[in-house]
């Protein structure tokens, strides 16, 4: 039986755990790479820091584009130490595709950031996300690391999601807390993502705290299966990043003694890291370029939770579902050709099919329903698809959104 605690949703996202802080800066990244927008750009933070007060046990996962950024080569380096300290992000430039150059300028500025708060440049971790092929400007950056080190407060981790947006048009926070052993552990996390996102092991860039004192390499070995559970069940258009990057820190500094692996402190302290990973996972699908739907499929009798995940994120990444939700047509067939082809094991004869709890699908055949009711639903602000296979015990669930004109007006004038 699953061991489980009450989580309460608390305010301040990265910055809620104790004994970490933040700092933000306005470097100009975007108007350097792409050019200044009429927006105003180059006015708006678009670099952060964030600190802890002790080292961190640390884990990692990354993209499995064979075209990496500079910054997820160092960091796969550097969390190797696991005694990470700092984490420094500019949005604006991916820093990929940019030779030897990039991966100097990725040192430093990890070394730019360990320098400024005392730490060898090992400690410090380095996220950029943006045009790809642009070298950093690295004379803004580097001020900018200094002004964002000097501004450091606990207070900034609403601003620190905002530092690290690209096209995304809203911050992604999101904190909890619970008892564990009779000490209060927070959880917080950042988000951003809004297109290129259809990650296999990570989302174009996520990152959670926690206070909580855990095992050496807890972290490293639970990372992955947070990620599958949720932001490996997200996708926008079916692009994978070259900038991928998923990363849970924890600091110890809520006194706790060690959560070690396999008792309940690990299993609570880790559905709580799952809660805020698939909080965010969902901001980032109901955030998607030109989005104005969110997508939840939901699988349940999948032979495995494996096949289920599969199931649920083929569906949700279908470019005809998509733009069936968009139009508010309720084509059917369109999900089950992508149950079809998804790869899980399925048995069309067992297979029960709702859209909206409305029931479309059932044992072989299309039910007698009110498509003009499937229609009204498709107006909401989010539609679930839910498919009983009828195999198992398997289960899970993804997130995608419509897609629309406006994806395609954002995407053709990214870098113009």
């Amino acid at each position: 039986m699953a061991v489980t605690a009450p989580i309460r949703h608390i305010e301040g996202g990265l910055t809620a755990p104790r004994g970490w802080q933040a700092g933000v800066a306005v470097c100009g990244v975007k108007a350097f790479t792409a050019g200044a927008s009429a927006l105003g750009d180059e006015q708006r933070e678009d670099l952060t820091v964030l600190y802890s007060e002790s080292a961190c046990d640390a884990g990692g996962v990354f993209t499995t584009n064979r075209v990496k950024s500079a910054s997820v080569i160092i960091d796969q380096l550097h969390l190797a130490n696991n005694r990470v300290q700092a984490l420094v992000v500019c949005s604006g430039n991916a820093n990929a595709c940019t030779g030897a150059q990039g991966f100097k300028d990725a040192l430093q500025m990890a070394k730019q950031t360990a320098d400024r708060l005392d730490l060898d440049p090992n400690q410090v971790l380095v996220g950029t996300t943006g045009v790809i092929g642009r070298n950093l400007p690295m004379d803004a950056v580097k001020r900018g690391i200094a002004h964002a080190c000097n501004r450091l407060g606990r207070d900034q981790g609403e601003l620190a999601a905002r530092a690290i947006m690209t096209t995304d048009t809203r911050p992604k926070t999101h904190a909890v807390e619970l008892e564990m052993a009779g000490v209060t552990v927070r959880v917080g996390g950042m988000a951003k993502g809004s297109g290129m996102i259809h990650p296999n092991l990570a989302t174009m860039l996520a990152f959670i705290s926690t206070d909580a004192a855990v095992a050496p390499g807890w972290l490293k070995a639970i990372t992955k299966r947070v990620a599958d559970r949720s932001f490996n069940q997200v996708t926008v258009d079916g692009d994978s990043s070259t900038n991928d990057t998923f990363l849970i820190l924890a600091n110890a500094a809520a006194g706790n003694e060690p959560v070690e692996p396999a008792t309940p402190e690990a299993e609570l302290l880790e559905g709580a890291i799952v809660a805020v990973a698939r909080e965010l996972a969902r901001s980032i699908a109901q955030d998607g370029e030109g989005a104005t739907k969110l997508i939840t499929v939901r699988v349940t009798g999948a032979a495995d939770s494996e096949q289920a995940r599969l199931a649920a994120r083929t569906v949700a990444s279908s470019s005809l579902v998509k733009t069936a939700v968009h139009g508010g047509d309720p084509n059917w067939g369109r999900i089950l050709c992508a149950l079809g082809y998804s790869g899980a094991e399925l048995a069309l004869d067992r297979l029960r099919l709702e859209i909206a709890g409305l029931p479309i699908f059932s044992l072989g055949a299309g039910l007698d329903v009110d498509l003009s009711a499937v229609r009204r639903a498709f107006e909401g602000a989010e539609i679930e698809i839910h498919a009983e296979l009828g195999l198992g015990s398997g289960e899970a669930e993804a997130w995608g959104c419509d897609l629309s004109a406006e994806y395609v007006h954002i995407n053709a004038d990214y870098t113009t």
